[in-house]
């Protein structure tokens, strides 16, 4: 007879460190941060939040509606709609949402959970993240990760080798250096724009 172990829930840091990236990936399933400002759907972050929350209270703490909703301070109905909703449909229903409209319960846990899914998966909310490392670069004045940004525009990533930069980078250069150069001597796979700018930080540095 095979013993099973039950699960044990996460702890509390790993529960937060698991919601934020829930939670961007909905804002990524939804357009990213500027396509919620553009159909005046701001007000979307609130409920994707609780929704997000209760996701992962369920899947890694292991909480039932009952407990999920004292602790966010929902109804329990609320918390059963988020949990039974379905992911597949609110991703079809999104697209038949007109600017402005509101969030309904079963959709923002719909999203949720395709979002959850999403990041168990490894698949991490690439339009957020280059939205904060545009911001980031912009408010810090690093030239050079502006110029690779702007290269970048539109590649997809995990990039397997340096054929799609060197083609984007012809011409420029980073800090001094031919940036084809730089991009040949990363180490590949690169999975984000993220790790592809800390790469290329630590080359021109002279790691």
């Amino acid at each position: 007879m095979i013993e099973v172990t039950p699960r044990k829930p996460e702890s509390e840091s790993a529960i937060e460190a698991t919601v934020l990236r829930v939670f961007l990936k909905t804002i990524d399933l939804v357009g990213g941060p500027r396509a919620l400002a553009e159909r005046r759907h701001l007000t979307w972050a609130n409920s994707l939040m609780a929704a997000s929350y209760a996701v992962v209270l369920h899947e890694e703490g292991l909480l039932d509606a009952e407990a999920i909703a004292a602790r966010l301070g929902l109804s329990r109905a609320a918390v059963t709609n988020i949990l039974r909703a379905d992911p597949e449909a609110a991703l079809r229903k999104l697209e038949e949402t007109e600017a402005g409209a509101g969030l309904r319960v079963h959709l923002a846990g719909g999203l949720a959970k395709a979002a959850y899914r999403r990041v168990q998966r490894g698949e991490e909310e690439p339009r957020v993240l280059r939205y904060f490392l545009e911001r980031f670069v912009e408010l810090f004045d690093i030239p050079w990760a502006y110029l690779v940004l702007k290269a970048i525009k539109g590649l997809d990533f995990p990039l397997a080798s340096p054929e799609p930069l060197v083609a984007r980078f012809e011409g420029l250069r980073l800090g001094g250096h031919d940036a084809q150069e730089v991009a040949r001597a990363l180490d590949y796979p690169i999975a984000s724009p993220a790790e592809l700018l800390h790469q290329i930080k630590m080359q021109l540095a002279g790691r």
